[in-house]
C-alpha cells in the first residue's frame, strides 16, 4: 500500500481513554508518512486541550458540553445551554473543515466527536469511527450509518453498527505495553523496592483515582491485611485522593504496601505484578490483554450505558479475567485478588486467555483502513 500524504482531522477526547487512542493513531499516520498533516478538534476546557499540544499536535476547541445528570441549579443551567452549544459547535466544525480541507475525518468518541463528524458527513468528507468500548455510545450509533468504516475492539458489535462497515482493529495502546520478560519483572520489583520472593498486586485507579478501589484497600489495611502476609501491593491511589490516603497511611503503617498518586513507569508496574486490580475502561482492558496479565476488574457504575461492565464481561466470558461489582468491592475485592494471587495455575490460565484476545497492532490496522477508504 502506498502511504501518500494526507490531511486528517481527528476529533474527540474528554478522557484519557479517548485521547490516547487518538494520539496513537496520529503518531502512526505520521510514522507511515511524515508529511501528513493532522488537526485535532476537541472540547473547550477538556483535558485534550492541554494533552494533545504536549504530544506535538495542533488542536482547536469546540464550545460543546455534555448533559449533567445530577439535579443541581448549576447543572440545570448548564443543560439548558447544551442544545445551543451543540448547534454552535456544528457551525464551528463546518468552518474548521472548510479551512483545513481534510481528506478524511476520524472520530474517537467524546464530546467533540459528534459535531465534527456530523458536519464532516454532511459535507461528504470520508469519515471513520473508532469505538473503544464493548457497548457503543449514542453518538457513534447515530453516526454508524453515515461513516465509511467503524473500527471496533470487541466482538458482537453488529448489534450497534452495520456489519459490512465493521473492522476488528482493537484499541491503540502504548507501545511499551507487551508481555514482559523475567528481566523486566525483576527490574520492576527493584524500582519499587519489592521482595522478589513474595507475590505482588498492582491496584491501579487511574490518574485521578478510584474512590471504590481506595475504600477497598483502606478496609483491608484496617482489618490487618488478612491473607496478605506474603503479598506486597503497589497502590496507585490517584491525584484526587492523594492527601487523604497520605493521612490514612500515616495512621495505619502497612509494611509492603506502597501508595502513590502517579506512576511514571507504568510498564514496570505491570511487569512486576502477578495480579492487577483495575477499573475496566477500554484502554485499561486492552493494555491488560496486551501485557498478558491476570486481572480483577471493578467496572465503574458512573459511566454512560454501563460500558465498563460490557468491557469487562467480554473477558470474563472467555475466562480471561475476574469481575467484582462496584457495590461489593469493599467486602470482596481484596479477598478475591488474594485468592487469585496465591493460585499460579489460575493466573497462568487467565494470562493465556487474555493474551489470546490482544490486538496489539490496532493503530496500524486503523491507519490501513483510513487509506483503504480513500482508495475506494
Amino acid at each position: 500500500m502506498e502511504y501518500r500524504k494526507l490531511r486528517v482531522i481527528i476529533s474527540g477526547g474528554g478522557t484519557g481513554g479517548h485521547i490516547f487512542p487518538a494520539v496513537s493513531i496520529a503518531k502512526k499516520l505520521k510514522e507511515v508518512n511524515p508529511e501528513t498533516e493532522i488537526l485535532f478538534v476537541g472540547a473547550e476546557g477538556k483535558m485534550e486541550m492541554e494533552k494533545v499540544p504536549r504530544e506535538g499536535f495542533r488542536i482547536i476547541g469546540l464550545p460543546i458540553t455534555g448533559l449533567q445528570r445530577q439535579l443541581t441549579l448549576h447543572n440545570i443551567a448548564n443543560d439548558i445551554k447544551v442544545p445551543f452549544k451543540f448547534v454552535g459547535s456544528i457551525r464551528k466544525a463546518r468552518t474548521i473543515i472548510k479551512n483545513f480541507q481534510p481528506d478524511i475525518a476520524v472520530g474517537v468518541g467524546g464530546y467533540a466527536s459528534a459535531p465534527l463528524l456530523m458536519a464532516a458527513t454532511r459535507m461528504n468528507i470520508p469519515s471513520l469511527i473508532q469505538e473503544q468500548n464493548g457497548f457503543a455510545g449514542l453518538t457513534n450509533k447515530l453516526l454508524g450509518n453515515k461513516v465509511q468504516s467503524i473500527c471496533v475492539a470487541y466482538e458482537g458489535m453488529e448489534k450497534f453498527f452495520p456489519a459490512d462497515k465493521i473492522v476488528m482493529s482493537g484499541n491503540p495502546i502504548r507501545p511499551e505495553m507487551h508481555p514482559y520478560s523475567e528481566k523486566e519483572r525483576i527490574e520492576g520489583l527493584s524500582l519499587f523496592g519489592f521482595d522478589p520472593s513474595k507475590r505482588h498486586i498492582f491496584v491501579v485507579g487511574g490518574s485521578l483515582g478510584s474512590g471504590t478501589l481506595n475504600k477497598a484497600m483502606k478496609a483491608w489495611i484496617e482489618a490487618g491485611r488478612p491473607g496478605g502476609e506474603d503479598v506486597e501491593v503497589l497502590w496507585q491511589c490517584g491525584k484526587y485522593y492523594k492527601a487523604g490516603i497520605d493521612e490514612f497511611m500515616a495512621a495505619h503503617p502497612a509494611k509492603g504496601v506502597i501508595h502513590s498518586d502517579f506512576i511514571s513507569r507504568m510498564d514496570l508496574a505491570y511487569a512486576m505484578a502477578d495480579v492487577i486490580i483495575s477499573r475496566s475502561g477500554a484502554s485499561s482492558v486492552s493494555e491488560i490483554c496486551a501485557t498478558a496479565k491476570a486481572a480483577v476488574f471493578v467496572p465503574s457504575p458512573n459511566v454512560a450505558e454501563d460500558h465498563q461492565t460490557h468491557n469487562a464481561m467480554a473477558l470474563v466470558r472467555k475466562d480471561a479475567a475476574l469481575l467484582v461489582k462496584d457495590a461489593d468491592a469493599e467486602k470482596d475485592l481484596l479477598p478475591t485478588a488474594l485468592k487469585l494471587v496465591h493460585d499460579p495455575e489460575r493466573i497462568a490460565q487467565l494470562e493465556k486467555n487474555a493474551l489470546a484476545m490482544a490486538l496489539p497492532d490496532a493503530a496500524m490496522t486503523i491507519v490501513n483502513e483510513i487509506y483503504k477508504i480513500l482508495e475506494k
